[in-house]
């Protein structure tokens, strides 16, 4: 039980070591307590799982110890999508358990609890999931679990956001569907077909070994759908990550789009095309890029620490037109405080249907737009052990210079973030969450800067 630990999207572990029956019916018992604490016994919980090893089983037993305390649980009757399931939570009003480890590798399973908000549940609650572990409530009446479709009110939903009938237009170009082995088959490809929007399709079968791959929709794992995308005229290729939170996505070039780039494009393009006003949400991570896209169309920049739980609270308090992180998701106005990737895909092809441009178009547009490129890396340094990553924050905390730059101003929300006076680079240190590692993020707006910046840090 002590190896239970909560971090930015639930507890993972792998099936069979730490993640097993035992623990399975702590953390739900734990997650009992506090939905009839918080709620008491009328709340209803919805549950859902992806393709992963043993996460229809354990699922399954999770909803059984929850209606013999006397919860009405309502169990998904198919794999589904995290934001499918996070999203019926809200139209519910309901508490939802996931079953998912999200892109991590195919051996790990997790339990994400999402509360009636429709987002990652805060540090706040899972701090209070952390002292229930190993507590439980008695019976308080029969309950009963009832097998259910959350995927029509979703679509609704979507249908409310995008307008597909504008995608429809894109004639001239070939949309490929990576199915990925992930929770999005039969849901994203299924809004496509009942809308005729014309697609290709590629790994449409669930896998809990993903392909034999990583279930994380970047470059090195996206390798057969970019030489599909190098071998079709004018195509885009689109992916999402194991329980379809996360968006991959390759232009007309083979080329890989980062999220910054993703967010940006749909930023100008929910301004310009759909009329919507308000902030922008992004992680302390995340490309300089955004802010100066933010500063040319007068939005204000909301920035959080990295993990989407504070993307999400931050997008529950500001309603921001779209919020998002560097390693996949975002969300928008209208929608749930739950990062989406088949939102996200569906919001890249609307982006082009309404400008009548290829993706390619758009990234260069977007440049043009901003004056110039930005350029990231990431370095990871191992520790000997915890207790070294203090003294190494204090050690860049207290640096007035790196080199020749000066630092002017430095940031605390999580590790350590300097800005340095070229105004166009920054470097960021932070610890990695669970083991002796740190992370140090560079960008720049020359792959030559972040060479020198690399060998002064």
């Amino acid at each position: 039980m002590s190896d239970i630990k909560f971090g930015t999207d639930g507890w993972r572990a792998v099936v069979g070591k730490e993640f097993n029956a035992d623990n399975v019916s702590v953390v739900t018992n734990a997650v009992a307590k506090y939905i009839f604490d918080t709620f008491g016994i009328n709340k209803k919980i919805i549950i859902g799982y992806d393709p992963r090893n043993m996460a229809d089983i354990f699922s399954k037993q999770s909803a059984e110890i929850l209606s013999n305390i006397g919860f009405e649980v309502l169990y998904s009757d198919k794999i589904i999508p995290t934001p499918v399931l996070a999203y019926n939570a809200k139209h519910l009003n309901a508490c939802a358990i996931m079953f998912t480890a999200s892109h991590n590798p195919p051996e790990y399973l997790g339990i994400k609890f999402i509360p009636d908000y429709a987002g990652p549940a805060t540090s706040d609650i899972t701090d209070k999931l952390t002292e229930n572990l190993g507590k439980s409530i008695p019976k308080q009446r029969e309950g009963v679990i009832k097998f259910y479709d959350f995927k029509p009110d979703y679509e609704k939903q979507l249908e409310k956001l995008i307008d597909y009938d504008k995608i429809k237009n894109l004639v001239n170009m070939n949309i490929i569907f990576d199915g990925f082995y992930s929770a999005s088959i039969g849901y994203f490809d299924n809004i496509l077909k009942k809308h005729d929007i014309k697609f290709e399709t590629m790994n449409m079968f669930h896998d809990k070994n993903f392909g034999g791959g990583m279930p994380d929709p970047k470059p090195k794992y996206l390798s057969d759908l970019i030489e599909k995308v190098k071998n079709s005229k004018n195509a885009i290729g689109l992916a999402n990550d194991g329980d379809a939170d996360r968006f991959g996505v390759i232009n007309e070039n083979g080329e890989y789009v980062s999220p910054n780039e993703i967010i940006s494009i749909l930023l100008i393009h929910l301004i310009k095309n759909k009329g919507f006003k308000g902030s922008l949400v992004k992680t302390v991570g995340a490309s300089f890029l955004l802010d100066k896209v933010a500063e040319k169309l007068g939005v204000n920049v909301i920035e959080t620490a990295v993990g989407f739980k504070h993307v999400g609270e931050a997008m529950r308090k500001y309603n921001p037109i779209i919020g998002g992180e560097e390693s996949g998701g975002l969300s928008i106005q209208g929608h749930i405080p739950e990062k989406d990737g088949l939102l996200a895909n569906s919001l890249i092809l609307e982006a082009m249907a309404y400008e009548n441009k290829t993706l390619v178009q758009l990234q260069e547009d977007l440049y043009n737009f901003v004056g110039y490129k930005f350029f990231n890396d990431r370095i990871d340094k191992k520790l000997e052990n915890m207790d070294e990553v203090k003294p190494i924050l204090e050690k860049y905390k207290n640096k007035t210079a790196l080199g020749n730059y000066k630092i002017i101003k430095t940031d605390l929300k999580d590790g350590v973030k300097m800005y340095l006076d070229d105004n166009n680079s920054w470097i960021l240190v932070r610890p990695s969450g669970t083991e002796p590692l740190l992370r140090i993020y560079f960008e720049s707006n020359s792959v030559e800067k972040i060479n020198l910046l690399k060998s002064l840090v």
